[in-house]
């Protein structure tokens, strides 16, 4: 089975039938033409004229000894000025001596004097443009075309912290931040292998956002880097400003609620996903990467399952599982039950849940989406208020809410109880995604339920079940290993085998299967065991 099916495209304005890669239009169409005077002022004022109104590029003109003119533009607050001053500038003042000797041409290009190790030579200008944005230093020389560019970015990050999304027991501490590199080297650090490859593109036709693919070369397989390749090189948009934007445009099928593509803000889960034969997506100025692809079953796994014993995992992943179909279904079974099938219900039950009933206007199923969406409600506004009064706003709004609406007799209690366990359920899904997906699901199941009974319930599920069956990330079914079934890769869906008997990476994922030595508890048929 080709790990990539052929996906049939709207042919791209730019790609033509030929199926050549896209190119984006330059960045800037209003640049004012520039003579071949190779003069420093010349192209200072081009420069000027390209980035006027920018109050925070600066232009700093100086001349050595030898009597020609330099320049260094860079942005200020992005450049560390003290390194400017103290390894570009004074440097070339302090060979002053030097400089009457050689040419300084042969002292700057050829011999790289400076004492700034991260140089490199351009001689386009559009190129030294994008090199300044980029927070890198710009070296002018008069009369001589050819310009140094210097990687002495220093602009304010955030410090890594934990992930405030994904905390584990056992776990690293670590979460991506905003900056580009500083997020490959927690990747790097992990994975020191020269296998790691991390090729970059480069989107937005005003931002020029880096995007960087992450993958292990002789595990990861070839169709995947071409195709995650390909669709990459259809983006052509003014701004890339998350993740998000690429995870929209890449993924499979846009109109399905399921997400597509995990992610995540770990650099050991991003590690973990890429030794299994995936590929990471990372965006700069984002702290989330993409993994794709993925599956369902990936996608209910949580990071803290592999740091605990797999025995304790095997508990809290059965405990996942179940409350993932209640956070699906509970409501819907509850007014199914109550609606069309009371004898289901003990009779002391039931005649609770009538008694409860007795008082209530309204049928079960206006109960549920009254009381779901003001639990949905409370959910949103304990997100966007701030962090010290939203827990409090949504404990107490929770608790006044419900209890004021039994006493008015607008629900019922078992109905409060019914919700707010499905709350709890639905807040037990590691993915936000694919949570959100179940939640939004949830409403239509109620309908068919209010409707049908257990059978709309029953075919709703089925629905959904042909709905994910159908669904593929990147080629890869969405519901694998579980359909199609693969025996082998089984020991990491419904139960988390222990670490030795996990010998083969995923199948369908892997050019390489082979995780680890055959016997990797050999140790036990070997004598020397304290006695």
């Amino acid at each position: 089975m080709p790990i990539i099916r052929k996906l049939q495209r709207r042919k791209h304005s730019l790609g033509g039938k030929s199926g050549k890669t896209p190119t984006l239009p330059p960045s800037r169409t209003d640049a004012p033409a520039l003579s071949n005077d190779q003069s420093l002022q010349a192209r200072l004022e081009w420069m000027k004229q390209v980035l006027k109104d920018s109050s925070d590029i600066i232009y700093r003109e100086f001349t050595i000894s030898s009597g020609q003119s330099c320049a260094l533009v860079y942005v200020r607050g992005m450049i560390a000025q003290e390194t400017v001053q103290q390894f570009i500038v004074r440097s070339l003042q302090r060979e002053s001596a030097l400089l009457q000797e050689k040419n300084i041409y042969q002292f700057l290009f050829e011999d790289k004097a400076l004492s700034v190790s991260t140089a490199t030579v351009i001689d386009d200008l559009n190129q030294a443009i994008q090199a300044i944005l980029n927070a890198e230093a710009l070296l002018m020389i008069d009369g001589d075309k050819r310009m140094l560019t210097f990687s002495i970015s220093d602009y304010p990050t955030r410090g890594i912290d934990e992930a405030p999304n994904e905390s584990v027991i056992r776990g690293s501490r670590e979460a991506f931040i905003e900056d580009l590199e500083k997020n490959l080297t927690m990747i790097r650090r992990r994975i020191k292998s020269p296998h790691l490859k991390t090729p970059t593109v480069n989107k937005g036709r005003e931002t020029r956002t880096s995007i960087v693919l992450a993958y292990v070369e002789n595990v990861c397989k070839p169709e995947l880097v071409k195709e995650v390749q390909r669709r990459l090189s259809y983006i052509d948009m003014d701004g890339i400003l998350g993740s998000a934007y690429v995870e929209e445009i890449i993924e499979d099928n846009p109109y399905t609620p399921f997400p597509q593509l995990q992610y995540t803000e770990r650099p050991d889960v991003v590690a973990a996903a890429v030794l299994e034969g995936r590929i990471a997506i990372i965006v700069d100025g984002s702290p989330i990467a993409l993994l794709a692809p993925v599956t369902l079953p990936m996608l209910l796994q949580s990071a803290e399952d592999y740091y605990q014993r797999y025995i304790a995992a095997n508990w809290i992943r059965w405990i996942r599982y179940f409350f993932v179909f209640a956070s699906l279904t509970l409501p819907s079974i509850y007014i199914a039950v109550t609606t069309f099938h009371p004898g289901m219900i003990p009779s002391q039950l039931l005649i609770t849940i009538a008694a409860s009933r007795e008082i209530v206007p309204f049928p079960a199923l206006w109960e549920a989406f009254a009381m779901e969406l003001a639990f949905e409600a409370l959910r949103e506004a304990s997100i966007r208020i701030p962090k010290s009064i939203g827990q409090a706003v949504s404990i107490i709004g929770a608790l006044i809410i419900g209890t004021a609406a039994v006493q008015a007799g607008i629900v019922s209690a078992a109905m409060v109880i019914i919700v707010s366990l499905t709350g709890i359920a639905s807040f037990i899904i590691p993915h936000f995604d694919l949570g959100l997906a179940f939640r939004l699901l949830r409403f239509p199941i109620m309908i068919l339920a209010s409707m049908f009974g257990l059978y709309g319930v029953t075919c709703g599920l089925i629905l959904i079940y042909i709905h994910l069956v159908n669904l593929r990330s990147f080629g890869i079914p969405y519901m694998s290993p579980i359909a199609p079934l693969m025996g082998k890769d089984l020991g990491d869906t419904f139960l988390r085998a222990p670490w030795w008997k996990m010998k083969n990476r995923p199948a369908l994922l892997s050019n390489n299967e082979n995780r680890q030595n055959s016997n990797p508890r050999g140790w036990v048929k070997e004598k020397g065991d304290f006695e």
